[in-house]
């Protein structure tokens, strides 16, 4: 009778122990919000990946995972198992233009917009939460990156987002 009591508090211990665990792992929406915002940012400050992929007019950083799909004129789909990026480019903007926060700023649902520069490029992260997923959309200069993140994958796809991002590298067309 005895051995019986202890194991159910043992049991009972474990049992509380695991929930508590389970809700401490489940981090709120805002907390990861914000990590990712703090992500974006990081990875704005470091240095450029090397460029791993050529296509028309310009090299980029692509990460190991990831797939170039498709290329059209100011567009480049990527894709990493069944999610899809879409990086926008436009080679008359320079690496400090404004123009894709500032149209993200217009736009009724930022929810969470956030810029950052430095003396040589200016960044933002626009997320906007859609049931459960994130519209993600981040930026450097002329270059801007989307993709619908789920919340478990959210931090990794920004600092990938923004990798990608800042290593465009346009080819000199000699035209003066």
């Amino acid at each position: 009778m005895k051995m019986e009591k202890t194991g159910l508090v043992v049991v009972s211990f474990l049992i509380f122990f695991l929930i508590g665990m389970s809700f401490w792992m489940i981090k709120p929406t805002e907390e990861v919000l914000s990590e990712a915002v703090e992500v974006a940012e990081q990875q704005f400050q470091q240095s450029a990946k090397d460029q791993n992929q050529q296509v028309d007019h310009f090299s980029l950083y692509v990460p190991e995972e990831f797939e170039v799909e498709e290329q059209t004129v100011n567009n480049l789909l990527l894709t990493k198992e069944e999610q899809t990026f879409i990086l926008f480019y436009n080679a008359l903007e320079s690496q400090t233009s404004r123009l894709n926060y500032e149209a993200a700023k217009e736009e009724q649902d930022h929810e969470w917009l956030v810029s950052f520069e430095d003396q040589d490029r200016f960044g933002y992260i626009n997320i906007v939460e859609h049931e459960e997923q994130f519209e993600v959309q981040l930026g450097v200069g002329g270059v801007k990156v989307t993709t619908i993140s789920e919340k478990s994958e959210l931090e990794q796809d920004v600092k990938d987002m923004m990798d990608i991002a800042n290593s465009i590298a346009y080819e000199e067309t000699g035209a003066s």
